[in-house]
């Protein structure tokens, strides 16, 4: 029998989770069916319990509905309780199984695709959003010599602190380090580029930098990457790695099977003039 998964969101003209799902699936051989719910704003619950009882097997969740969904979950990974939201659920006789997989298809990329280990290195996380929190624990995991965030709004980066030694996790600088302090990875986390600006970054972080990241993808050479490649940051990268990464997790968390990356990645960035990804 064919399972049934989909990606609910609002809107969902853009989203290309339908044709990286149909490709790890092609790949891997795997009897799957996987489609787009363009949910009601005020709808999400009622569409999504009419998609488990037609037999769906799982689903993605972008926006609007994180939150919704995560307050749904009956049952929740360490990932998805530290982001405080989900974008991935799976639907089992006890009910619903949230986890996160944004945070660990974004290491995937900057590990495995932009060959970036972050072990023994400083990372500079800019934002302290839901995707900057889904981020924390498998770069903690990673073992880097530093991770720091920094945010517009020091309280949601401290509260994120908090959570994290309330857990027992150690080792997320936030307040604590030097402005003229220079990173080996820089992360955009914040909603800058989608309004064609440049956050706030310390005056030194680019400085023998060897990657940075831009969360948003499909959106050039950002004011953020702009900046690092003045800086002669060595390797420049968009999003789109981490849109096909996280969406590899979900696949494998469901599948029991993990499809391959790569190839996808290079096929859905978009050719610039300056290109948003620079591979190394």
């Amino acid at each position: 029998m064919t399972d049934r998964y989909a990606v609910f969101g609002n809107p969902l003209g853009h989203s290309k989770s339908p044709i990286i799902h149909a490709r790890f699936a092609a790949e891997t051989g795997e009897d799957l069916t996987y489609g787009k719910v363009e949910a009601p704003v005020d709808g999400f619950e009622a569409a999504l319990r009419q998609f488990i009882a037609g037999g769906g097997s799982g689903c993605n969740v972008t926006a609007p509905f994180k939150l919704e969904a995560f307050a749904l979950a009956t049952a929740m990974t360490p990932e998805a309780a530290m982001a405080g939201a989900t974008n991935t659920l799976r639907f089992t006789d006890g009910g619903i199984e949230a986890h996160n997989t944004d945070g660990v298809g974004l290491l995937a990329d900057v590990e495995r695709i932009l060959r970036a280990p972050l072990r023994g290195k400083r990372a500079l996380m800019l934002g302290a959003g839901g995707a900057a929190r889904g981020a924390v624990l498998p770069f903690l995991d990673a073992a880097p010599a530093a991770f720091v965030m920094i945010n517009r709004t020091p309280s949601k980066a401290q509260a994120i602190r908090d959570e994290l030694l309330a857990a027992g996790h150690h080792g997320l600088s936030l307040a604590d380090f030097d402005t003229t302090d220079r990173f080996d990875v820089v992360i955009n986390a914040t909603s800058a580029s989608l309004t064609g600006e440049c956050p706030a970054i310390p005056s030194r972080a680019f400085e023998g930098c060897e990657l940075a990241y831009e969360l948003a993808y499909a959106k050039g050479l950002t004011p953020f990457l702009s900046r690092a490649r003045d800086a002669d940051v060595r390797t420049l990268a968009d999003g789109v790695g981490m849109l096909v990464g996280q969406a590899a997790v979900a696949f494998e968390w469901w599948r029991g099977v993990r499809p391959t990356i790569r190839n996808l990645i290079e096929t859905l960035s978009i050719p610039l003039e300056r290109p948003a990804r620079q591979l190394p």
